[in-house]
């Protein structure tokens, strides 16, 4: 697996050699315990007070000894799990958190919703359960051979019913033959349990992700008074998840009413069964006990199917929701390296320009938005665009390359930063001057430039406020938030910034400050800007309007700029 081949196999596979070697370990102590079972019976009907004594002090032993293997093959199987646990999300995260893909997948087809909880969740429990039923399969193919060939040894052959001919090994027989009627009919009783699984684990991920949503628009919510509906959503959700909890309930009844027989029958079985040569005289109750016991072991080890259908079903499940998200970023990834005419390319260029070049940029599904778009934009620019918001807000995220579809180049300019400042700017959980900073870390920067670029974003009142810890995106409002957005460009000095609507929430006297301090701050800056208020152009030095119509889009102000409809 890839893993095992990864930068640290050589330590993943030396601890995977130990977890071997102490399952290896556990098995050696099982059959000791075995053989002091009996030793321990035979003591017993000879009313030997010596032998019983020095039963007790091997008894002591093996206690030990399992104690410690148990104790150090846990440590070795949890640090694995977490290990692989590690090295899977790091994987998966990298394809997520690239290129956008986080926020392309929400765009694309495919089996990926909730790749939060996928991440989170079910790596953890496709991890955990694969290494720790890797490991009890292991158990109990040892268990199964080494018991095997003990039953065989202390229990001989027997008499066929009713004949004279003799059947070897007749407890291994019917030691394979019970647990195979008991997997047969597990098997067949719980067949609906990995379906019903799967779809119980959506239904969970989809009510946690929406109390997650609530908490995150809370102030919208409470503001539109829509605690009702989202109170009915959440019931809707819970109501999906208790039809997919009981389905699961019927599931798990006919299997574990099943498994609760074959339980309760197993350690009296074998006793029954072989009591006649006991009574004969032909085998001590030693050898009765110990042949009860590797019974046992043996109908354990070879109900291993059973016994583990469940968790199977939880992993399974688990495996197939990362796998389809896994495979849908590859899916994204391997997009970015398509032919330039299936996608738009983005280039870095050698100049010190923006260039779109027969720029066509349409829907996942194929719809086109616009196309042949020509512009060039010079370093210092100031450049207004309005016009149908889905093209705008389309083109400011074709920019950022957020948006792969349609066809065409965009040359990006060459030298310092670009800067995306979208309407709602994030900001991180945690001080103050962490989400100031974001996304470099939070003493990037001096006090005194915080506090400079707060004054300047016309937030001055914060900067008291720099080692707080809150939620800001819940503790301060619409407008405060995209002014640290504003603080932050003051900060960062970006040659080329793009603003999407990132001041929506001003009044004009607000916005006309702002766009005077960008003005000022930063004379050399490239300035486009995504606004559809009116009233702004004499803060830019040119207007891009574009629309879904012929003709009706134009480069500075009555200069025609081709923006043709696809029929």
């Amino acid at each position: 697996m890839p893993y095992w081949n990864s930068t640290e196999k050589w330590k993943a596979r030396g601890y995977t050699l130990a977890l071997l070697a102490l399952t290896l370990a556990q098995v050696a102590l099982v059959i000791c315990l075995n053989y002091w079972n009996r030793a321990l019976f035979d003591a017993l009907e000879a009313r030997s007070l010596n032998r019983l004594m020095v039963q007790i002090g091997a008894f002591v032993v093996i206690l030990l000894l399992t104690v410690g293997v148990t104790a150090l093959h846990m440590r070795v199987k949890r640090w694995l799990q977490l290990d692989w646990r590690k090295w899977l999300t790091a994987r998966v995260l990298d394809k997520w958190m690239a290129h956008g893909h986080h926020y392309q997948l929400q765009l694309t087809e495919g089996e990926h919703d909730n790749p939060d909880g996928r991440i989170a969740e079910d790596i953890h429990v496709f991890t955990e359960s694969s290494i720790a039923l890797t490991h009890s399969l292991v158990y109990s193919l040892l268990i199964f051979g080494s018991f095997a060939d003990i039953l065989l040894t202390v229990t001989g052959s027997a008499n066929f019913p009713g004949t004279a001919l003799m059947v070897p090994g007749y407890m291994v027989i019917l030691a394979v033959a019970y647990a195979g009627a008991g997997t047969i009919f597990g098997m067949l009783l719980g067949r609906p349990l990995i379906r019903a699984t799967n779809k119980l684990q959506s239904a969970e991920a989809d009510f946690r992700f929406g109390l997650a949503h609530a908490r995150e628009s809370s102030e919208s919510i409470a503001l539109m008074q829509g605690e009702a509906a989202e109170r009915q959503q959440s019931s809707v959700h819970f109501a999906e998840l208790g039809h997919r909890w009981y389905r699961q309930t019927r599931a798990y009844l006919g299997i574990v009413s099943f498994s609760s027989g074959y339980g309760v029958l197993l350690p009296v079985f074998p006793i029954l069964i072989m009591a006649p040569q006991y009574v004969a005289g032909s085998m001590t109750l030693g050898v009765l006990m110990q042949a009860a016991q590797a019974f046992q072991q043996l109908t354990s080890a070879l109900s291993w199917p059973i016994d583990n259908l469940a968790e199977l079903a939880r992993c399974r499940a688990s495996a197939d929701r990362v796998m389809s998200l896994y495979r849908d970023l590859v899916s994204l990834e391997e997009r970015g390296t398509e032919p330039q005419g299936h996608r738009i390319n983005l280039t870095q260029s050698q100049k010190t320009e923006m260039v779109l070049r027969d720029l066509c940029i349409s829907n996942p599904d194929g719809q086109v938005l616009i196309e042949g778009l020509n512009v060039v934009i010079q370093r210092g620019e100031r450049v207004l665009i309005s016009g149908d918001p889905t093209i705008t807000i389309g083109l400011f995220k074709v920019m950022a390359g957020l948006w792969p579809w349609g066809h065409g180049e965009v040359w990006l300019p060459a030298g310092p930063a670009m800067c995306f400042l979208p309407q709602r700017p994030f900001l991180p959980v945690g001080s103050l001057r962490a989400a100031l900073c974001y996304p470099h870390p939070a003493d990037t920067y001096t006090v005194s430039a915080l506090r400079d670029a707060l004054e300047s974003a016309g937030v001055a009142w914060l900067a008291k406020r720099l080692d707080e810890v809150e939620n800001w995106q819940s503790v301060l409002p619409l407008r405060a938030q995209q002014r640290l957005g504003i603080a932050r460009l003051f900060l960062q000095q970006p040659a080329w910034v793009f603003i999407e609507e990132a001041t929506s929430a001003f009044e004009p006297q607000g916005e006309e400050y702002l766009m005077d301090m960008l003005h000022r701050e930063l004379p050399d800056t490239t300035l486009l800007a995504i606004s559809f208020q009116t009233g702004l152009e004499r803060n830019y030095q040119r207007k891009l309007l574009l629309s879904h119509l012929p003709n009706d889009a134009v480069v500075g102000y009555g200069t025609p700029l081709r923006a043709l409809r696809k029929s």
